[in-house]
């Protein structure tokens, strides 16, 4: 049975993992992470889920101290779309052996292009960009951008429509004018798309793709069978040595993003969060200490074990689960194809999916305010802060403890094995010691 899953998983997986569009729009989510991550620390310390805390600030910096937090966190946010394209554009650049700083040069011109430059104010049109098309709501329509600009800019490259300088030049000089050709075939297309949509119903790109994709794939990825069939998928994939979250999140990284930076938005403006199953709501409230929820295997490996290899490995691998790198325990314990780790292993995280998507709808715990925590935040304090609630926390720590009870006789049992087998090979050791005597 298991060779079979694997004989079915692997090169749907493999797959996956090596499809150039899917791995761009993970690497390119990945560039603008960090900035995320960062700017998000700012919008928490602009509203810390502490009783007081803004009226404290206040009598010793004044009034308005919050916008200069606020400031730096909307440099991000509220061009999300912008910078996904860009990104997007640079990786998927890069992927297809073309100059990635023209790739994701040419991504962000023809985003502008499709970006509509006028706002109606009472009866007269003014000449600005609302932040609408080019932040989180403009996100799908920038990846779109992105992977066909870079597909234009390919095909003109491929047929060396280009302009050859002489030797000599220096070659900076020679790339930039080795890219005019490609360039301009890329804003001309970009050009006539423009005009296509302002003489459709649509008016514009963005309303296009937002009304028949966005919209629906937000849905669609706002529900709980579909965080339990990510999760899922994750941790069986784990279970056969595949990074599982690096495929599945080829798949629905878009749409938490998406979702993230709705909540995030309300959270700035004081609004009612949107929605649940966000980035921070998988990262924070389904798997404690990596994939499978491992930080409860490791209390129990702590716990019961009287195997030296558990209890060894437990050691090495306690203070990086904590900070949720479970790699020594996934490949050292192991994890990968071992049929009894694998049933809690998949099982746990799918079950705190449950819980905590059903806490949240019930109103017991807040949803997720969407900040981007380091994914390294340990849990309980990553539970406070991503709510503001110490409901979080609370809802954390019976996670982690119903993890510790499901995982208890499975190591059990892999315990016991264990053991036997480093009692036999003490047995056969002492057996030759015997005979050499």
């Amino acid at each position: 049975m298991q060779k079979k899953f694997e004989s079915i998983l692997m090169p749907v997986a493999t797959k996956l993992g090596n499809n150039v569009v899917l791995r761009s729009l993970r690497d390119g989510f990945l560039i603008i992470t960090p900035l995320i991550i960062v700017t998000s620390i700012f919008l928490l310390l602009a509203n810390f889920p502490i009783p007081g805390w803004s009226n404290f600030w206040t009598g010793i910096l004044g009034k308005g101290w919050e916008s200069w937090f606020t400031a730096v966190s909307n440099s991000v946010f509220s061009f999300t779309g912008i910078l996904s394209c860009t990104a997007i554009g640079y990786a998927y650049g890069k992927n297809r052996g073309l100059q990635a700083i023209h790739s994701a040069i040419v991504a962000l011109i023809s985003f502008l292009i499709l970006t509509p430059t006028t706002v109606t104010v009472g009866k007269t049109a003014v000449s600005a960009v609302q932040l609408q098309y080019v932040g989180p709501n403009g996100i799908f329509l920038g990846i779109f951008i992105a992977i066909f600009s870079v597909e234009i800019f390919r095909f003109a490259v491929r047929r060396n429509w280009t302009i050859k300088m002489p030797d000599g030049v220096p070659p900076a000089v020679s790339q930039s004018f080795d890219a005019l050709i490609p360039s301009a075939l890329v804003i001309l297309a970009f050009f006539l798309i423009r005009i296509i949509f302002t003489l459709s119903p649509f008016e514009t790109a963005y309303n296009f793709i937002y009304t028949l994709l966005q919209a629906p794939l937000k849905h669609v990825g706002n529900s709980l069978p579909s965080v339990l069939l990510y999760n899922f998928l994750a941790s069986l994939l784990w279970c056969f040595g595949i990074n599982g979250p690096s495929i599945t999140n080829s798949v629905w990284s878009p749409i938490f993003f998406v979702l993230t930076q709705d909540n995030l938005h309300a959270f700035q403006n004081n609004l009612p969060l949107p929605h649940i199953y966000t980035q921070p709501f998988i990262d924070i409230f389904t798997t404690y200490g990596g994939g499978g929820s491992t930080l409860s295997l490791l209390i129990v490996m702590f716990a019961i074990c009287k195997s030296k290899r558990i209890r060894e490995l437990g050691k090495l691998a306690i203070l990086p689960g904590i900070f949720g790198i479970n790699e020594p325990l996934i490949f050292g314990l192991p994890v990968v194809l071992n049929p009894i780790i694998a049933i809690p292993f998949i099982s746990v995280p799918v079950l705190n999916t449950l819980i905590s998507g059903l806490v949240m709808t019930w109103g017991w715990v807040p949803r997720p305010n969407g900040v981007l925590l380091p994914w390294t935040t340990p849990p309980i304090i990553s539970g406070w802060l991503a709510s503001g609630s110490w409901t979080g926390s609370v809802l954390q720590i019976f996670e982690l403890l119903l993890g510790i009870l499901i995982y208890y006789p499975f190591v059990k049992m892999l315990d016991k094995q264990y053991l036997g087998d480093e009692q036999a090979a003490a047995e056969a050791e002492l057996t030759i010691d015997f005979d050499e005597m």
